[in-house]
């Protein structure tokens, strides 16, 4: 007899899952996806034309809520989590969940779901969403480039549309963007990357999106994995560098799969020193040397700049960052809000009594955000929702602290002025001094 299976995702590792596990095995029988954290992924399938022959209907999608009765409806022998920046407390809840409706809670681990690659892979990881994980991607990657090597990158799956259209998806100019028709968070993942020269490869089936990295036009001498949330590789790393942030000290050990990133790393980079307290570094320092002692640790900065710096002095500015980084991430500030301080602003305008449509909601689910304005952008009308809310909130500039130029793709009616930041390494050792030995340990010339 087969096991019903439920695999309880957020449409990203629940996929790779079952790519690497599940699909083709027929002991099992994958009954339904759930979703969460990603508003507007639910009510979907997984398409017949990935899900392999013993799918020819797919696999629905469903609610995260509805998961006690699927289990008891569909017979589920077992149920398998598959997404990441929980706390501890929360997967042992949907442990309890899953097991008083009779089902087994299961974990699957890097042995099961790493790919191996023909090239060097390195992975950029981090214990939660937020820390720095792609300012971190991009300064390896220029170090390597630097050296006269072939950067080809992987990014985190982060597939909320098409999934048929999205199986294999490759970024080399911003036209890209449109062409793959990228929300907002893919956006602001995939342009830093393109717009500094190097190829980046998603989607949703990631051997064979590997298969096309190792292969790509361009040349391939090194695999980036940049990673998504607090998830470790899908990849088989070479090198594991994993990014720490002391503005939520301990989280590196309470978070998962964060703590399993801290264990695996080779490299530590401890990121924002410069705007975090003593107390908070000293914390993460602490818990890195209990977890691993082995590993390289490596102080980091995010520095920032902006554009128009005469726009925030004295002025009233809406602060609008990161989306994830907000939400599931739980950061009260991000880069925005560091340069409002520095730059003097006379007051953070606070965005709750103009928000309009979706925005209202997200507040609801995650009600700690505070009064800076999250750029949710997962589809078109939480753009429209969020360009309205801008327009209509009484404030002299905004303040664009994402990774992109949100003026860009949203008509803001106001002032606007962008945070740039990059990593900063601070002393030795450094990541220049581990990455020339990893290219001198993989013969890369």
């Amino acid at each position: 007899m087969r096991r019903n299976v439920v695999i309880i995702g957020a449409a990203g590792r629940d996929f790779h899952n079952f790519n690497t596990f599940f699909r083709d095995k027929e002991e099992y029988n994958v009954v339904a996806f759930t979703a969460a954290q990603i508003p507007d992924i639910d009510g979907r399938k997984y398409p017949a034309e990935l899900a392999g022959k013993l799918y020819p209907n797919g696999i629905p999608i469903e609610s995260e809520e509805n998961l006690a009765q699927i289990i008891k409806e569909k017979n589920v022998h077992d149920c398998v989590f598959s997404y990441s920046d929980v706390k501890y407390q929360h997967v042992m809840r949907l442990s309890s969940i899953v097991n008083a409706a009779g089902a087994n809670f299961m974990l699957l681990g890097p042995n099961e779901t790493m790919i191996k690659s023909t090239k060097p892979v390195i992975a950029v990881v981090a214990t939660r969403t937020g820390c720095g994980k792609s300012q971190t991607s991009r300064k390896v990657i220029e170090y390597l480039m630097g050296l006269g090597l072939k950067v080809v990158a992987v990014r985190h799956p982060m597939p909320y549309g098409d999934l048929v259209a999205q199986k294999v998806q490759r970024f080399a100019t911003v036209d890209d963007l449109k062409k793959h028709k990228c929300t907002v968070e893919e956006m602001e993942e995939y342009e830093p990357h393109v717009v500094r020269g190097n190829v980046i490869y998603a989607g949703v089936d990631y051997e064979a999106i590997l298969r096309e990295a190792e292969n790509d036009p361009n040349g391939c001498d090194v695999i980036l994995w940049d990673g998504g949330n607090n998830d470790f590789a899908f990849y088989k790393p070479d090198l594991t560098i994993t990014v720490v942030d002391p503005h939520r000290a301990g989280n590196e050990v309470s978070y998962y799969p964060g703590e399993v990133n801290l264990r695996l790393a080779d490299v530590v980079v401890i990121n924002k020193m410069d705007s975090a307290s003593p107390e908070g570094i000293q914390i993460v320092r602490e818990n890195i040397r209990k977890t691993n002692p082995k590993a390289i640790v490596v102080d980091g900065a995010s520095p920032i700049k902006v554009d128009k710096p005469e726009l925030i002095e004295g002025k009233r500015c809406l602060i609008v960052e990161d989306g994830p980084t907000l939400t599931h991430g739980e950061m009260k500030i991000g880069a925005g809000t560091i340069a409002a301080r520095k730059f003097g602003a006379s007051e953070e305008v606070d965005a709750r009594p103009y928000l309009v449509g979706k925005l209202q909601e997200t507040y609801r689910i995650y009600p700690n955000i505070g009064n800076v304005l999250p750029a949710m952008g997962y589809g078109e009308q939480q753009l429209k929702d969020l360009e309205a809310t801008i327009n209509n909130t009484d404030c002299d500039t905004v303040i664009i602290g994402t990774p992109i130029d949100l003026s860009r793709i949203i008509n803001i009616k106001k002032p606007t002025t962008r945070v740039f930041y990059d990593l900063a390494e601070i002393g030795l050792p450094d990541l220049k001094g581990v990455l020339e030995k990893f290219v001198k340990d993989h013969n890369l010339k």
